[in-house]
């Protein structure tokens, strides 16, 4: 009789932001899962300033992860995503940044580490779309990134890039809205060319353009109301500038209708729906095609990705999987898959 080999111990890694991770306690969380689960020792990938950590991830695959968790802000969890993109290897999120963008629209509950733990060696896979987009530069050159959450030009990506780092680390999400105060005071509106899924170019004056995964941002602020994390889609919002009290409209709408009317029955049908894209324009697609006369700051989940004359791209549905908790809210309606064993 001939013995069967067993099957090999799977192995987690740890993609990590050293500046943002509380090391002593992911370590401590992640030994006391893999000892309960039976699983080999997890290897650990400290990320580089010039590297977010999609080196860190492809250095993880190639050595057999069967999780990858990415512990650290937006951009490092959108850089472990990139490399885990198609592959079929779970992405584990543990939030330490400022935003934590995804987190919130995964439900996950922020500053739980055991939590974000656990999901990586006992939760459910869950499938979700990415937005992939392709930079085009001022001298023609051109690179592909992904977004896990939201891509944008205008007004929002200017504050990124003007936020100051200082009042960043005190306040953290809240030092946009100090920059975003500034910007819209002294800017001017922006003058794009777009187009949705092939159609002809049109033009538009906004403020702002952003392309959406989901729909959460931080505050509890509900930016796209129908965004889904695994529709298929991208949805696109343009804020549009419409005379002297048009950032009163748009906050209106956004913190009020989105924020507060559109959470409950009630509040739906309370909703103007003749008026609701005055100010506000809501578009879903699956790819999209954006350009600027001149060039212009581009942000890709909240990180300043530097300026761009023009930027294209789509949805890649089912690209990713995430590893969740049953008893996260994930999305709208909380679909999450059965759990799967990767043993």
């Amino acid at each position: 009789m001939v013995d069967t080999p067993a099957s090999p111990q799977p192995r987690a890694a740890v993609v990590y932001q050293p500046h943002k991770t509380d090391l002593v306690g992911l370590k401590s969380a992640v030994r006391k899962q893999e000892q309960s689960c039976g699983w080999a020792r997890t290897r650990w990938y400290e990320t580089e300033e010039a590297d977010a950590g999609v080196g860190a991830t492809r250095w993880a695959l190639a050595e057999g992860a069967s999780v990858v968790l990415a512990s650290g802000g937006d951009g490092t969890v959108r850089a472990v995503a990139e490399s885990l993109r198609g592959s079929g290897v779970p992405m584990a999120v543990v939030p330490q940044g400022t935003g934590n963008l995804l987190a919130r629209n995964l439900g996950m509950p922020l500053g739980d580490l055991d939590a974000a733990v656990r999901a990586a060696f006992r939760g459910a896979n869950q499938t979700i779309d990415l937005g992939v987009v392709t930079i085009i530069r001022e001298d023609e050159s051109e690179s592909e990134h992904v977004f896990l959450v939201l891509a944008g030009m205008g007004l929002d990506a200017r504050a990124i890039s003007t936020t100051r780092s200082k009042l960043k680390k005190r306040m953290g999400w809240l030092a946009y809205v100090d920059a975003g105060v500034r910007t819209m005071i002294k800017d001017a509106p922006l003058r794009i060319r777009y187009s949705v899924n092939g159609s002809p170019s049109r033009d538009l004056t906004v403020y702002t353009v952003m392309i959406g995964n989901c729909g959460l941002m931080p505050g509890g602020v509900l930016l796209i109301p129908d965004a889904e994390l695994d529709d298929g889609l991208l949805d696109v919002v343009a804020l549009r500038p419409l005379g002297t009290f048009s950032w009163l409209r748009i906050w209106h709408k956004i913190g009020w209708e989105n924020g507060v009317l559109r959470r409950t029955r009630t509040g739906r049908r309370m909703i103007d729906l003749v008026h609701d894209t005055r100010s506000v324009t809501y578009l879903q697609a699956k790819r999209f095609a954006l350009s600027v006369r001149d060039p212009e700051p581009i942000q890709l989940d909240g990180d300043d990705f530097g300026l761009a004359l023009a930027a294209s791209g789509a949805v890649d549905p089912g690209a990713l999987i995430v590893r969740v908790l049953p008893e996260w809210t994930a999305g709208r309606d909380g679909r999450i898959s059965s759990p799967a064993a990767l043993r």
